[in-house]
C-alpha cells in the first residue's frame, strides 16, 4: 500500500483521529504539568493559521488513514513553526515522522522560508531525538535535565534547500 500526503486543515474529518490521538497523548505524559489541561496546546492555535499562504497543514495517508501528520505556520518573515508532528502511535519506528518532517520542510521552503522553528516537551524524547537526529540545533542545553526547561526549542537552517528550489516555486496549495 502506497503513503500519500494530503494538504489540507486541521478540521478535515481525516486529522480527527490524528488530533483526538495527540491530545491523549499530550494529556497522558503531561497532564496538567503547565497549570493548564494539556489538551488546552491542541486548541491554542486557529486552523486558519496552518493555512497557506503563510502555514500548511499535511497528513501523510495509507489506504485515505491519516498515519502521521504535522503543521506549520509563520513564526516570522524568514522562519516557520513546526506544530503537531505526530505518528499513529501503532506505526513508530518507521521513519513515517522524518517523511512528515521532510515534506514540511520542503513545503516551508517553497512557501519562502529559510528557517524552521519548533519546540517539544521534555516529556517526548523520541521527538527530541529525532529533530537532533535530522539536523535540528538544540537551543538548550543537552547535557541538563530537560525538565528544567519544559518545552525544548530546536532551529533549522533551509536556506540551502530555500535556493536548490528556487524563487519561482512558491506553492499555492488548496484544502481538499
Amino acid at each position: 500500500m502506497t503513503d500519500s500526503f494530503l494538504y489540507t486543515t486541521p478540521l478535515d474529518t481525516r486529522a480527527k483521529p490524528l488530533i483526538e490521538a495527540l491530545t491523549y497523548e499530550y494529556e497522558s505524559r503531561y497532564g496538567t504539568y503547565w497549570g493548564e489541561p494539556a489538551s488546552t496546546e491542541m486548541t491554542r492555535y486557529p486552523a486558519e493559521l496552518f493555512a497557506p499562504p503563510h502555514g500548511a497543514f499535511v497528513l501523510l495517508l495509507r489506504g485515505g488513514v491519516a498515519i502521521a501528520g504535522g503543521a506549520f505556520k509563520r513564526y516570522d518573515e524568514q522562519t516557520a513553526e513546526f506544530k503537531r508532528v505526530w505518528t499513529h502511535v501503532d506505526l513508530r519506528r518507521q521513519g513515517l515522522a522524518r517523511k512528515v518532517l521532510d515534506e514540511l520542510e520542503l513545503q516551508a521552503a517553497r512557501q519562502g522560508y529559510s528557517r524552521i522553528y519548533l519546540t517539544t516537551g521534555f516529556r517526548q524524547p523520541e521527538a527530541a531525538g529525532l529533530y537532533l537526529t535530522t539536523g535540528y540545533t538544540a537551543l538548550f542545553d543537552t547535557s541538563v535535565d530537560p525538565e528544567i526547561y519544559g518545552s525544548l526549542p530546536f532551529e533549522k537552517d533551509i536556506s540551502a534547500l530555500t535556493l536548490e528550489i528556487g524563487p519561482d516555486a512558491h506553492v499555492s496549495l488548496k484544502a481538499s
